[in-house]
């Protein structure tokens, strides 16, 4: 029986998976744990009735649990790590808030219109705090094996290289180099290469409201 998926839409193409990262963390879940789903493509700047009163809030990603829709990717992974404990994605408490100030970091920087106001070398400095625990650990966070902590990363990581590339022409500096061969490995994966956006220009279309606004 296939759980069944309302994911976020790309913009301006409502039959194509859109650029959530939130979204994509539930669906790598799905795929690391050789779970089967069923997707449904929502636009989110025109939801769907049937949608809005199976989920109030309209949020996405959301997932339908014993006839019941969860949003919320926190909540929705940890009831997947309980339902479907095989292969375990568990990351130690120690190194679960790893690279977790990385996404808003990224998002200050993205937005910055003034190149003095510190936000790229706050990112860069988040980005030298994984390269730390990287070259220590790796290489995964974890160790040798992917776990939960890399599963949200992962787009996050995508659309800091796709938005920074377009937006700033920026990159992540080539002396992280545990951080660039992380990115290289997460990126390659066969789940991520079934869950990521079908187009860059999906994730560039996302960001360019809140980019040029």
């Amino acid at each position: 029986m296939a759980l069944e998926v309302c994911t976020k839409a790309a913009v301006g193409v409502p039959d194509a998976l859109g650029d959530c990262p939130f979204t994509q963390r539930v669906l790598l879940t799905l795929e690391e744990k050789k779970v089967p789903y069923k997707l449904h493509l929502i636009d989110v700047s025109n939801k769907p009735q049937w949608f809005m009163e199976a989920n109030p809030e309209g949020k996405v990603p959301c997932v339908k649990f014993d006839g019941k829709w969860t949003p919320d990717s926190d909540v929705i992974t940890q009831i997947l790590e309980e339902k479907y404990p095989e292969p375990s994605l568990v990351t130690p408490p120690e190194y679960s808030s790893v690279g977790s100030n990385i996404f808003s970091s990224f998002v200050k920087f993205l937005k910055s219109k003034d190149a003095s106001d510190g936000s790229e070398q706050a990112l860069v400095d988040e980005l030298k705090a994984l390269e730390d625990h990287l070259k220590e650990h790796g290489p995964y966070v974890n160790g040798e094996n992917v776990s939960a902590v890399d599963l949200s990363l992962a787009p996050k990581l995508y659309h800091l290289v796709v938005a920074l590339g377009h937006f700033k022409e920026w990159s992540i500096p080539k002396d992280l180099t545990y951080v660039n061969s992380y990115v290289e490995l997460l990126f390659a994966r066969e789940s991520f290469l079934k869950t990521k956006p079908e187009k860059k220009e999906y994730v560039i279309a996302g960001w360019a409201p809140k980019v040029n606004g």
